[in-house]
């Protein structure tokens, strides 16, 4: 009997013990879980103490290598998606203004050309509020626009960096609201609410943003519209006039003739044409001496009778018989869309076209040229002309041949 019983009381030892080694094996299971699911490729998606969003990668976010160096070096932003990441890139690339590589060159494309008139305090058909015009240039820079004179164009020195297109801002009427000066305590400076005022505050913060637009002068019109007024109208002496017009000249914009007094040429004979825009380029050669002005523009967009004579004439001063005689390439048109480019066999130059900046004309149209592909795009390589294939995707790479 007392055999029995020490037997039982050691099976019943046993069984304890046992039972303490099991549960200690699976405590020890259990510990081993834990690490696994806190290991570097299976933990949850939290942040960890870098920053950086723990767990799987969107496979938009990136590929490779690549893509893990970005989420370890911390740069994904925490709750951000990789796919909207992607996105957010991609819009910075087209907006941040710097040639886009992945934009089709096609040298054939059109060129808007830009009219402008006031830059004053409301928007309308012939004037451009001062924010508004500023909102211009940006939308044009952040589009991949830069400014070219029209005399780049005839030359074909468009010589952008590849993705960038050109773009060709011309100003009609010379009103002090386009160029005006202060007195600043006897220091003659830019008034930095005209538009070149704004032009050149823009181009502090953007200095590929060159000095490049073609300003078409009156010299005898009333109402300060003559070389941006005179005889005191909007702060504005008269023997300022020749000076701000050698300093266009100097700084790199283009002049351009737009008859003496706005005439309307249509209704006027030959002679009184030719005089018209002859004694303009004779006040505009007084200022500058020797520039060679290479374009005109037509009041109110209306042809004289004779049309050649917009681009090609004399006129004899009677008082001292000295002629005066013109001739240049382009003569710029009110309306019309873009002009072509000078590559294309049809670029006619003696009517050019340009755009009205009214509302969202610029937009609408850069809208519009990028949809139909049909816009110039440089390929940044002057010895080569980029022409698309036919049928090419927007994105993809085009030949092109020697210039």
């Amino acid at each position: 009997m007392n055999r029995y019983i020490l037997v039982l009381i050691i099976l019943i030892a046993a069984a304890c013990k046992g039972g303490a080694n099991s549960a200690s094996a699976a405590s020890s299971n259990n510990a081993a879980s834990s690490t696994v699911l806190t290991a570097p490729d299976q933990r949850s998606p939290t942040s960890d103490t870098a920053g950086v969003v723990a767990g799987p990668i969107s496979p938009t976010q990136g590929n490779g290598a690549g893509s893990t160096a970005n989420t370890a070096a911390g740069n994904t932003s925490p709750g951000t998606s990789g796919s909207s990441g992607s996105a957010a890139a991609a819009s910075s690339q087209a907006t941040a203004g710097s040639p886009n590589p992945n934009r089709v060159p096609n040298e054939m494309g059109r060129i808007m050309v830009l009219e402008y008139h006031l830059i004053t305090d409301h928007n309308g058909d012939y004037a451009r509020e001062r924010g508004q015009f500023r909102k211009d240039l940006e939308l044009l820079y952040d589009r991949g626009y830069r400014p070219v004179n029209m005399s780049d164009v005839l030359d074909k020195k468009l010589n952008l960096p590849r993705g960038l297109s050109p773009v060709v801002f011309v100003f009609d009427d010379a009103s002090p609201e386009q160029f005006r000066y202060i007195n600043n305590n006897g220091k003659l400076e830019i008034d930095p609410t005209s538009g070149i005022g704004i032009w050149l505050d823009f181009r502090k913060t953007h200095p590929d943003w060159n000095n490049k637009a073609v300003f078409c002068l009156l010299s005898g019109a009333s109402a300060g519209h003559n070389f941006f007024g005179d005889r005191g109208i909007q702060g504005q002496k008269s023997n300022w006039r020749f000076q701000k017009v050698k300093w266009l000249a100097d700084n790199g914009f283009e002049l351009c003739d737009h008859t003496l007094w706005h005439a309307q040429l249509n209704k006027y004979p030959d002679a009184f044409v030719q005089e018209q825009i002859a004694r303009n380029a004779l006040a505009i050669d007084s200022a500058v001496p020797g520039y060679k002005i290479r374009s005109m523009a037509l009041p109110q967009g209306l042809w004289p009778k004779n049309r050649a004579l917009a681009s090609k004439g004399s006129w004899t001063n009677p008082k001292s018989g000295k002629t005066v005689s013109y001739d240049w390439p382009v003569v710029f048109e009110v309306a019309g869309g873009p002009m072509r480019s000078p590559y294309d066999p049809a670029f006619n130059p003696g009517m050019t076209p340009r755009i009205q900046v009214i509302g969202n004309a610029i937009e609408a149209m850069i809208n519009k040229l990028e949809q139909s592909g049909n816009m110039y795009i440089s390929d940044g390589n002057p010895s080569v002309i980029a022409r698309p294939a036919a049928g090419a995707s927007l994105t993809a790479t085009t030949p092109g041949v020697k210039r």
